[in-house]
């Protein structure tokens, strides 16, 4: 994230350690770390020790970087870290971080986090004092850019209409030819191993009859641990996926030319193309969501649930539910009434 302060405060201190991932899991060097005695996290709430209280300090501190919500659900669902003895305090003033909305004014940037607790361990005041420069230089720059910013967000540009009538009407006659798309791998870009987009989950439903097209493909390189939480463990082992080549044969066998294939934004259908699949017959829903209501409507499942529907928990399945909830408001004319 550009106004991060993980960075900031890995850049401040030499001794430390930036690792880009959703758990330790995994990744072996943090394994080490996370099963190492020595090893704390400094994460507050019930189980967690006061700085002040600690007889001494640990040999290596884990701090987990991200909104309230992420950096919760990172320590939850990893055993190694929801393992480990936790570090509190308690600041004696509000932070600096006023281009963010804080859920309590006891809650402080990553940077301004540590520089406290590192101060507390060392019983060293205003030791580590001097790296919140760079923090508060950028909070400045941020609201000096804030201040000369337009304070109202500029109206959504008219959607050419009859375009998304035409393709509402292909919905409409589409009937056994139309089939709801989920796919998941690789983009090529995440974390520190870029390279080429992979695709490794491919789910189709043809809803008109009830027909379900399901890989789950062998992973041609390792996959991160950023993929595999994303894909909520779906990843194949390499001696158990299904070959791309064998998944193909399968697809044509399932689809048809003249199959309408619908998706939400553009990720699946650049992962199909990625590995040489046709997928030129392609309604955006997203885009033709937002067209029909001339406004924003909201993340995929939300947009769902504001229709009616009850998701299951399996993200494919969750997110095929989700499109045949919306494609049926589409088609009922639903969605204008949820613009705003």
């Amino acid at each position: 994230m550009p106004v991060s302060t993980c960075r900031l405060a890995h850049l401040s201190l030499p001794n430390s350690e930036m690792h880009i991932a959703l758990r330790p899991e995994g990744i072996p060097h943090l394994e080490a770390l996370a099963a190492d005695p020595g090893t704390m996290l400094l994460f507050p709430g019930p189980g967690s020790v006061d700085v002040s209280e600690l007889s001494e300090p640990p040999r290596t501190l884990i701090v987990v970087d991200g909104t309230w919500i992420n950096a919760r659900k990172v320590v939850e669902r990893s055993p190694l870290l929801s393992a480990l003895p936790r570090i509190g305090f308690t600041p004696s003033k509000p932070g600096n971080y006023r281009i963010r909305k804080e859920p309590a004014e006891h809650c402080l940037s990553t940077i301004e986090a540590v520089a406290y607790v590192l101060e507390a361990l060392e019983d060293a005041p205003d030791r580590f004092t001097p790296i919140l420069g760079s923090f508060d230089r950028m909070v400045d720059l941020q609201l000096e850019y804030i201040a000369l910013r337009p304070q109202t967000r500029p109206a959504l540009p008219p959607k050419p209409m009859a375009e998304q009538r035409v393709l509402l009407e292909r919905l409409r006659g589409a009937g056994d030819r139309r089939v709801l798309v989920f796919a998941d791998g690789r983009a090529g870009d995440e974390g520190s191993e870029p390279g080429p987009a992979e695709l490794l989950h491919w789910v189709a439903l043809r809803p008109a009859t009830g027909e379900v097209f399901e890989s789950l493909l062998r992973p041609r390189r390792p996959p991160t641990s950023y993929v595999a939480v994303r894909m909520d463990g779906s990843v194949a082992r390499p001696e158990d996926g299904e070959s791309l080549e064998d998944a193909l044969a399968r697809w044509r066998r399932f689809g048809s030319p003249d199959d309408v294939l619908c998706t939400w934004g553009t990720f699946s259908t650049d992962l199909l193309r990625a590995e040489a699949l046709d997928v030129a017959e392609h309604v955006d829903l997203k885009r033709m969501a937002t067209g029909l209501a001339n406004s924003r409507l909201g993340g995929l499942e939300h947009l769902a649930q504001r229709l009616g529907a009850t998701l299951p928990d399996a993200r494919a399945a969750r997110t095929l539910a989700a499109l045949d909830t919306i494609i049926e408001g589409m088609l009922a004319d639903r969605l204008r009434g949820l613009a705003g």
